[in-house]
């Protein structure tokens, strides 16, 4: 049983450490479509 809780807690963990790399990723992408979108000469 203590296996199962580790390993469903790593598990967890590891779930939680790619999801936030997923929407940092998003934000970096969000930015850049915004720095394009203000019109200004060399930010695309």
């Amino acid at each position: 049983m203590r296996k199962l809780l580790t390993v469903l807690a790593l598990s967890g963990t590891a779930m939680f450490m790619t999801a936030c790399n997923t929407v940092d990723g998003a934000v970096e992408d969000v930015e850049s479509v915004g720095d394009c979108a203000d019109g200004v000469e060399g930010n695309c």
